[in-house]
């Protein structure tokens, strides 16, 4: 279970509801509304139940001269051929884009997301989304915390690059404003680089859940393929994230880490299959294998011809399947030896309790 189910739109998600799919497109639009829109329905059509995008603009969110006095890029960021600025520039999505991009989501059939940067961002966008998203790297701006758990919408905290200490403080601000609250494990390297399965900590969320039992849990991933989620789902979450493109070789900040649409229905078909089988805690014989607790398990049977009135002994009992209905379990055995037969018993016949007496 993932702590208690909260309300998205028009769907449950947390506890035993279907985990909720989150494609993010960010900067994989590639500066072009039209593309933008092209890929909500292609991530529709692959299965996600939401598409998301990021709202900032380069002055509110990253400071030329600070990158720049850097003395290089680092990170992801050193393959950028462009300066950090001239990126985020290029990446940030015109606020008059917002109706049209929730018109193609509605169209599609789909949430429609996007992470506020500034608090103008927010503003904008609290009547068009359903829930608030709030990126790692925010996650130490108390003040920025406090002005979207203060929307009244539900809050979706990604904790990459976090301390224990981080998450503490992050999640009891917005808990003191807002109990609608889904903490996302995340690692926020965006090379995509098999060694980051090394550093993604699934189990961390182990640590989530018994921090906060009552918090929805979820995953905003970028490692390889879909493994991460698989294993974020049986631990719990039910919130994910993953960036999504048609095209991993465009050039751009985004693409290389992003599904594909035949690689987002193939994460979400087997998330299914996953969910089914995870089932109930209960240990109990499934229906669909009714019929093999006979044909599989073994039952106490005459290994020879019995005559009423002949005491049994160990020799005339054979342990075989199957386990007739009504038969006697071979862990009753030690009862059935010393005990009288109180009809004849044709060998092989399965031992029942009424063919015998003390």
């Amino acid at each position: 279970m993932s702590g208690k189910p909260i309300q998205i739109a028009d769907r449950w998600v947390g506890g035993s509801n279907p985990t909720y799919f989150i494609a993010d497109i960010s900067a994989n639009h590639d500066g072009q509304l039209s593309r933008a829109k092209d890929l909500i329905f292609l991530a529709a059509e692959a299965g996600a139940d939401a598409a998301k995008f990021q709202n900032f603009r380069a002055p509110k969110i990253v400071s030329d001269f600070g990158f720049r006095s850097l003395g290089g890029q680092m990170s992801h960021q050193a393959k950028w051929r462009k300066s950090v600025f001239e990126v985020y520039q290029g990446a940030s999505i015109p606020f008059e884009w917002t109706p049209e991009l929730k018109r193609a989501c509605d169209s599609a059939g789909i949430q429609y997301f996007s992470s506020p940067y500034d608090f103008e961002a927010v503003d904008m966008l609290d009547p068009l989304v359903p829930a608030h998203k709030i990126g790692s790297g925010d996650i130490t701006w108390p003040e920025m915390l406090r002005y979207i758990a203060g929307k009244g919408k539900p809050v979706l905290l990604a904790t990459g690059a976090s301390s224990i200490g981080d998450v503490q403080r992050a999640v009891e601000i917005i808990l003191a404003i807002n109990p609608r609250l889904v903490l996302m494990q995340c690692n926020t390297n965006y090379t995509a680089s098999l060694e980051n399965f090394q550093h993604i900590h699934l189990n961390v969320l182990r640590t989530y859940a018994t921090m906060y039992p009552d918090v929805v849990l979820g995953l905003s991933d970028h490692t390889p393929g879909h493994a991460t989620v698989l294993g974020a789902v049986a631990l719990g979450a039910r919130f994910v994230e993953k960036h999504f493109t048609d095209d991993t070789t465009r050039e751009g900040p985004d693409h290389p880490f992003s599904m594909t649409p035949p690689t987002w229905r193939d994460m979400v078909d087997r998330t299914r299959e996953l969910e089914d089988a995870l089932g109930s805690p209960e240990k109990r014989v499934a229906e669909n294998e009714k019929d093999t607790v006979i044909v599989q398990r073994r039952c106490l049977r005459a290994a020879r011809a019995i005559q009423a009135g002949d005491r049994l002994t160990r020799a005339m009992i054979d342990v075989l399947r199957p386990a007739a209905e009504g038969s006697i379990l071979p862990y009753e055995i030690d009862a059935v030896i010393g005990t009288a037969a109180s009809v004849d018993i044709p060998a092989g016949e399965a031992l029942r309790w009424t063919m015998l007496r003390p």
